[in-house]
């Protein structure tokens, strides 16, 4: 989701609000700072389980918010699957701003 093109920047406030207080609620770890506002989670046992990882970051990339959300059914035993959600934030925020021709956290 991007600010613009019909999404305001209150519309994306809202859906990583919403997303806050579920990740909260489930042990919701912060995401780095670099990554913009966000947070990863485990939610098993939730309406969510079929993919139970998820991660969700709004950051700024030259000057306009954008919003990812990642979901994953499952990761490799022996994996920490929230560092795992953060790495993968990482890539996709950097191959966002290879798409898109902006530069992530600016």
């Amino acid at each position: 989701m991007q600010e613009g093109n019909g999404l305001s920047r209150d519309q994306l406030d809202f859906v990583l609000d919403d997303r806050r207080q579920v990740y909260t609620r489930h042990g919701g770890v912060r995401l780095p700072t670099d990554l913009g506002d966000g947070l990863a989670a485990y939610l098993p046992n939730t309406p969510f389980s079929d993919q139970p990882y998820r991660v969700v970051s709004k950051f700024r990339c030259d000057n306009k918010e954008q919003l990812i959300t990642i979901y994953l059914a499952r990761v490799a035993k022996g994996r920490d699957g929230i560092k795992d959600l953060i790495a993968l934030m990482r890539i996709a925020q950097k191959r966002y701003g290879e798409l898109y021709g902006c530069t992530p956290g600016r």
